[in-house]
């Protein structure tokens, strides 16, 4: 990962080089602590500096945007299905039965796992978002805490959207539709979700592909993030994913629920330009639609 670097223009004449990385950088204050810990890895014309120093025209102010060591994830080499990569991101196309984060179990390798065998030098995973162990589909990380804090932001600012493909139990009688209804933790659980008046606000809209045989693919678009979210807005509006054994019922068909990240666009966050990538039905979901 490459030195990020600014020569000072006359405009920024004077201010600091806190101020500078904000602006120029939108370094943020957790990760400029970090950056002031690590030696060598903030420079101004080439020589270490302190955060408070004025800046001068023709300055040439640096930062090492990676995280400057490994993270104490353990690397479990595992197979991956690389959609998008380069110095900054990564996007795989994750399997079903794949967790995003360390399991209990530590013999089970997750993606984090995965990705810490696959890079090398000091690249890091920090998963932008997550997806259940059992969805499938498009999952962004960043290679290091600073990129994962610009991504954040691109989230943050609704630049980020993301559309998932999922088959119901029974066929919705509207083609299109948006579900508002706030979520929050079932009473008695710490893991079940359901919609409650005093959950967090959360809307899911959701438009009808195709129907046949009492089950339909739809495609969701989730506009809040909430843990659980489309499974829960689509078993409370009564078509619940099929194989969701936690918001409907298990289902001989498909041994998971029926759910797939199949879309994903973005402002890259360090090169600005559009990304967009599609990840096509896993075998499961693609058998019970040939059927």
């Amino acid at each position: 990962m490459q030195m990020r670097t600014v020569s000072i223009p006359e405009e920024y004449a004077g201010m600091t080089v806190e101020a500078v990385l904000q602006r120029v950088f939108s370094v943020s204050g957790s990760y400029l602590s970090r950056l002031k810990r690590r030696p060598c890895a903030l420079l101004l014309n080439g020589a270490p500096v302190y955060t408070t120093r004025c800046l001068a025209p023709g300055d040439v102010l640096s930062f090492d945007p990676a995280d400057g060591k490994k993270l104490a994830i353990r690397p479990i080499p595992f197979p991956l299905d690389v959609a998008y990569e380069d110095e900054w991101l990564i996007v795989v196309n994750k399997p079903k039965r794949f967790s995003v984060h360390p399991a209990r179990d530590p013999a089970e390798p997750t993606l984090e796992n995965a990705l810490s065998a696959y890079f090398t030098g000091v690249d890091n995973p920090h998963p932008v978002s997550r997806l259940d162990k059992d969805t499938t589909g498009l999952l962004t990380v960043a290679k290091s805490g600073y990129v994962h804090s610009l991504m954040k932001t691109v989230q943050a600012e609704g630049r980020f959207s993301k559309t998932y493909l999922a088959i119901t139990q029974g066929v919705p009688e509207t083609a299109h539709f948006t579900i508002k209804e706030p979520i929050g933790v079932q009473p008695g659980s710490t893991y079940l979700r359901t919609v409650r008046a005093d959950g967090a606000p959360s809307e899911t809209e959701c438009t009808v592909l195709e129907a046949c045989g009492g089950r339909a693919l739809v495609r969701l678009v989730p506009h809040t993030g909430r843990t659980h979210q489309l499974r829960v807005h689509m078993a409370y509006a009564g078509f619940p994913l099929l194989g969701d054994w936690l918001y409907g019922e298990r289902c001989e068909a498909i041994d998971r629920p029926a759910l797939h990240a199949e879309t994903l666009s973005f402002p890259h966050p360090v090169t600005h330009e559009r990304i967009e990538l599609t990840a096509p039905l896993p075998d499961d979901m693609q058998i019970l639609l040939n059927r």
